[in-house]
C-alpha cells in the first residue's frame, strides 16, 4: 500500500508573492536577470521547504547513487533548474517566444501519427517543461485537450492568468465530476483529436499501479494507461527538456509493443522511456516527494 504522505496534492509550490515577482522580473529586468535572481532565491526554498529538499536528497543519494558532496551539489541544481523552467513558462506563457530557439526529436513521424485522423493520447512527465511546446501547437491547439488537476491556489492562478498570452489548447479538469472528465476524453478521441496526459503523478490511491524504475517500486496513476487500451487508440511519449543556451528540445516516441496493448504493457513502455529521460536530464525531473516507495 502506498504511504499517503509521499503523495502529490496537485498544487505547485511558491506562493503568489514569488509568483508575482518573477513575472515582473521578467516583464522589468529580463529572462537571463530573472535567473540570477533565482539562483540566490533557491538557498531560502532548500532550508525552508524540508520535504522537497530531503525528497531532492534522497532521489540524488539512492536512485542516481550519488555521493554526499555530489549530493549537496544535486540538490542546488534540482532547484535551480526547477527555478529556471518556472521563469521560463512565464516567459513563454507571456509571448517572449522568439527568446528561445527550439529542436525536435521524431517530430515528422509524430506529425504523421496525429495527421492520421484517428485520436492519439499523449503521455507526458514532470520532466522540463511540456508547456514550452504550446506555442508550435499552431492549427493543432483547438484539437489537444490537456487533462488537469487544478488545485493551485486562487490568487496564484490570478496572476498567472492575467500574464498568459492566447492559451493554445483546451483543459479538462479532474477536479469536479470524474464521469463528466471521462465522457469529454471519450468525445475528444472519437472525434481524432489529442488526450494529453501526465503520467508520474497520481491523486487517487485507489486507482494506481506499482512498476519497477530505477531500481525502485514506484507507483502510476492507472487512468492515462487504461484510456489508451480501451479506447484502442495510438500512444506518444512526449517530453519538452531544457537545453544550454535558452533552447528547449522535443522528444516524441511513438508506443509500441510486441506483448499486447495493455495498459500495463503501455505504462512498461512509458517506464521505459522516462527512465532514459531521467538519466539523459537527472536535474529536470520535478517530483519534490518521496517518489520512490
Amino acid at each position: 500500500m502506498t504511504n499517503n504522505n509521499k503523495r502529490w496534492t496537485g498544487k505547485s509550490r511558491g506562493g503568489a508573492f514569488g509568483y508575482s515577482f518573477f513575472i515582473h522580473c521578467v516583464k522589468i529586468f529580463g529572462i537571463r536577470t530573472s535567473y540570477v535572481f533565482m539562483s540566490l532565491i533557491i538557498f531560502y526554498f532548500i532550508l525552508f521547504a524540508p520535504k522537497a529538499t530531503a525528497a531532492s536528497w534522497q532521489y540524488s543519494r539512492k536512485i542516481l547513487k550519488k555521493s554526499r558532496i555530489n549530493s549537496i551539489i544535486h540538490v542546488y541544481l534540482h532547484f535551480y533548474n526547477f527555478g529556471k523552467v518556472l521563469i521560463d513558462k512565464l516567459a513563454l506563457n507571456a509571448g517572449l517566444t522568439d527568446k528561445y530557439s527550439f529542436s525536435f526529436e521524431n517530430y515528422e513521424r509524430f506529425l504523421s501519427i496525429i495527421n492520421s485522423g484517428m485520436g492519439v493520447v499523449l503521455i507526458g512527465a514532470h520532466i522540463g517543461n511540456w508547456q514550452a511546446g504550446s506555442s508550435f501547437f499552431g492549427k493543432y491547439g483547438k484539437k489537444i485537450h490537456v487533462v488537469m488537476f487544478d488545485a493551485e491556489h486562487e490568487k496564484i492562478k490570478k496572476h498567472i492568468e492575467e500574464n498568459i498570452a492566447d492559451r493554445n489548447f483546451n483543459i479538462i479538469s479532474t477536479n469536479g465530476d470524474t464521469i463528466e472528465a471521462l465522457i469529454q476524453m471519450k468525445v475528444a478521441l472519437n472525434n481524432g483529436e489529442f488526450v494529453c496526459f501526465n503520467g508520474d503523478r497520481f491523486i487517487d490511491n485507489s486507482s494506481i499501479m506499482e512498476k519497477q524504475c530505477l531500481g525502485g517500486t514506484v507507483s502510476l496513476p492507472k487512468g492515462p494507461f487504461l484510456i489508451a487500451q480501451k479506447c484502442k487508440v495510438p500512444v506518444v511519449f512526449y517530453f519538452a527538456v531544457r537545453e544550454k543556451n535558452m533552447s528547449y528540445k522535443f522528444y516524441f516516441y511513438e508506443f509500441k509493443s510486441t506483448e499486447g496493448y495493455s495498459a500495463s504493457s503501455i505504462a512498461d513502455g512509458y517506464l521505459s522511456v522516462l527512465t532514459s529521460m531521467i538519466n539523459k536530464y537527472p536535474y529536470q525531473w520535478f517530483n519534490f516527494y518521496k517518489y520512490w516507495n
